[in-house]
């Protein structure tokens, strides 16, 4: 399995409608913060992720958070 890419060392705050997301845990979609496949052969897969509710989240670009797919800092310390 292979590391995955910091694609940003910075989150992606945003609004969301309730419901199901795909986030990019390889860093290396070209429709981040969510997954477009380019994960394949990597070792690597997208996290799902439910909202019950519309929501502003900040969602982990760096993907090296301790609680995924939402940052958590650990961007900091890249």
């Amino acid at each position: 399995m292979e590391d995955p890419q910091i694609f940003e060392k910075q989150p992606k705050v945003m609004k969301l409608e309730a419901g199901d997301y795909w986030w990019c845990a390889c860093g290396r979609s070209e429709t981040q913060p969510f997954c477009d496949g380019s994960h394949k052969g990597t070792g690597l897969g997208p996290q799902k992720f439910t909202l019950e509710e519309q929501k502003t989240v900040a969602l982990c670009n760096c993907k090296h958070s301790k609680n995924p797919p939402f940052c958590d800092g650990s961007h900091s310390s890249l």
